[in-house]
């Protein structure tokens, strides 16, 4: 062997040990000094010498070169979801069946962690392929990617054909790290840390995924060589081979099962991840073939899903925020505390009849919930921790903005601010136009936003089409290179489109489904200041409300005066779409979009389908021709299933196209 192909491997053999010992053991034997002058000699031997090129070198794992798209390939064996139960009344059900089968089955008992399905495939010790779970059938190759996640070995010392299944996800501190960087760059913030990996290990350039910290728990024993009698030998032998997994118990009866249930509910609070509920499967192997297999999920095992999760904290104060039509919104200021993978200082209070309505005052003990695991809501007050008699809410009188006195809209649970000059209402409808469903200039998050008003580059909309970016450059934080890139978002935005357009304009009642309609049947906005209510209400999905907003914000001075200025700096305010295009093939059919889609975002789908004549609806019901499901699906799905209605993948709605 040639002296310098023998330094190179021995010196990624040294640097995958401690990179194990750091990562996996908590171990560590040398310094990082030390490991990074290691990293480098490698980075440079093999710079100097790319006949000894290898996939799995550890200088790979700081990510490859950038991906047009990603390869789609078939699983080996299917990533199949699991079928949820909310209470023990359910997990109950479920063990009583796998009884029946054999009153001494054991079950697995596993905490469920709360990130994306991952398969990883091995050949003779040496690291092959990464999929994601797709549909289940058909992934997505995202083997670069996965070089980059530290914990996975390159090689392992078994010799032969290993096929794994696991969960990728990104570490509490992790996802606080990112989510501070993107505040500090006026990103948009990350949900919760699922969200996060999932984005993550999607990346088309896996410099930016090796910059996430992601880590993986493997927890399924795909395919192998060896034969096993038991799901948790597999375990162990998945543990043998260097990979991490979550720890498990093996139970007997349902108060076992309970009692684990329990004690993994009680540790997610000190857990450096997050875990939404526990998985619990029948042990063995040889009982898992006889009780099969269902249409998508094994009849052999269910997730018990936590209950949302409902944390107690103080309100210290409620704060009021001027939206962009004016809605006067007040906010709970909480003592921080973490729910659902973050840490919540913020809740909406809605209105003032929410207030009143549960009587929450300055000063309460409030319970505090996620709304679908995303929006954090107050559900209660603890009238028990109220000591002393604290003075009931009320809306402010004036507006905390521009001072004008606010109006309480008859009939109805909002209060207004009606002074259409007023900065917050600026603000917020600069903030909107901008946004990523309107007209998606990036890089104009809010603090920028507020950044030009105050320093006086912007005062209106159509002052984004002027900017003096020579200003801009000479701005804290900002310089030659993001001016520019801003520039030219700005100048792309101009070409958005119609519909995204009339959406971004910010009409109240009007989202960017309503505004795709609009923009088919009024190809011009000019044509939006001559229609009428009646007009308009013959439109599908249009109610009075709808049409009324509509002429009432195209009947205005300023919506005039601010699409007469928008044309002059040359925004698209026609619908330029070729109509040859537009075909009838998914006419008269209701599609509901569900999950995570292996190479399409949801509102591409979404346009896909309405490009094509089909509808897309919001909620599943017995109108409902097709679900388009990704991975994830949830209980759109489930629901989906018990209608009778027809599942379909993103495969399968591109093969519907083509016919």
């Amino acid at each position: 062997m040639d002296i310098i192909e023998s330094k190179i491997i021995d010196l990624r053999q040294k640097i995958e040990y401690h990179r194990k010992k750091y990562y996996n053991e908590d171990a560590p034997e040398i310094s990082d000094y030390e490991f990074d002058m290691m990293f480098r000699e490698l980075e440079e031997l093999e710079a100097a010498h790319p006949e000894f090129h290898d996939d799995n070198s550890p200088i790979y794992r700081v990510g490859g070169e950038a991906l047009d798209k990603f390869e789609k390939v078939a699983h080996n064996v299917p990533l199949r979801s699991l079928t949820d139960v909310f209470n023990y009344s359910e997990l109950q059900d479920f063990i009583s069946k796998m009884k029946m089968f054999d009153g001494n089955v054991d079950f697995s008992v596993e905490p469920k962690i709360d990130g994306l399905s991952c398969g990883l495939i091995y050949n003779n010790g040496r690291f092959v392929r990464a999929l994601t779970r797709g549909d289940g059938n058909v992934g997505e190759d995202v083997s670069n990617n996965v070089r980059t996640i530290a914990s996975i070995p390159m090689t392992i010392n078994y010799n032969g054909y290993l096929e794994l299944r696991g969960e990728v996800y990104m570490p509490r501190r992790a996802f606080e790290d990112l989510n501070e960087k993107r505040e500090k760059n006026g990103e948009s913030l990350f949900a919760n840390p699922r969200n996060a990996a999932a984005g993550s290990l999607r990346q088309l350039d896996s410099k930016i995924t090796a910059k996430r910290n992601l880590d993986i728990f493997l927890f399924n024993l795909q395919a192998c060589d060896e034969e096993f009698t038991k799901h948790s030998e597999t375990l162990d032998f998945i543990s043998e081979n260097g990979f991490s997994i979550l720890p498990y118990k093996v139970c007997n009866t349902f108060d076992e099962i309970i009692g684990e249930i329990e004690r993994i509910g009680n540790s997610r609070e000190v857990l450096p991840y997050d875990i939404d509920g526990v998985v619990i499967k029948v042990n063995s192997l040889a009982k898992r073939v006889e009780i099969g297999e269902g249409t998508s999920t094994p009849k052999w095992a269910v997730a018990y899903k936590f209950p949302p999760e409902n944390k107690e904290t103080k309100l210290l104060d409620i704060i009021v925020q001027v939206g962009r039509t004016g809605v006067l919104t007040p906010n709970a200021v909480l003592e921080p505390v973490r729910l659902a993978g973050t840490i919540v200082s913020r809740a909406t209070l809605h209105n003032a009849d929410f207030i009143s309505e549960k009587d929450i005052r300055i000063g309460d003990y409030v319970y505090v919930q996620k709304a679908g695991d995303i929006i954090p809501e107050i559900t209660g007050v603890n009238i028990n921790k109220r000591t002393s008699e604290l003075p009931k809410y009320k809306i402010p009188e004036y507006c905390p903005s521009c001072g004008e006195k606010v109006v309480r809209i008859e009939g109805e649970a909002r209060t207004m601010c009606q002074n259409n000059s007023c900065p917050a209402q600026l603000l917020r409808g600069i903030e909107h136009f901008a946004s990523k469903g309107a007209m998606n200039i990036e890089g104009l998050g809010p603090s920028i936003i507020e950044t030009f008003v105050d320093n006086g580059i912007i005062s209106s909309i159509s002052d984004l089409y002027s900017i003096d970016y020579y200003r801009v450059a000479e701005l804290d934080g900002m310089g030659e290179k993001s001016a520019d890139n801003l520039k030219k978002s700005i100048e792309k935005s101009k070409k958005a489109g119609l519909a995204r357009l009339i959406y971004a304009l910010g009409i109240p009642n009007i989202g960017i489904k309503a505004a795709k309609i609009l923009s088919k049947k009024y190809n011009d906005i000019e044509d939006l200041f001559s229609a009428t209510s009646e007009e308009i209400i013959t439109l599908d999905d249009f109610g009075q409300i709808m049409a009324d907003a509509i002429v009432k914000f195209f009947s205005r001075t300023s919506t005039r005066t601010l699409v007469d200025q928008l044309k002059h700096a040359g925004v698209c305010t026609k619908d330029e779409k070729n109509t040859n295009e537009i075909t009838v093939k998914l006419s008269g059919m209701t599609f509901v979009i569900t999950g995570t889609l292996p190479t399409m975002k949801r509102t591409e789908a979404a346009e896909l389908i309405e490009k094509n004549g089909g509808k897309v609806s919001g909620s599943v019901s017995s109108k409902t021709n097709y679900l388009l499901a990704g991975e994830d699906a949830g209980s759109k799905l489930t629901k989906a299933q018990a209608l009778g209605i027809k599942i379909i993948s993103e495969e399968e709605l591109l093969k519907m196209l083509s016919e």
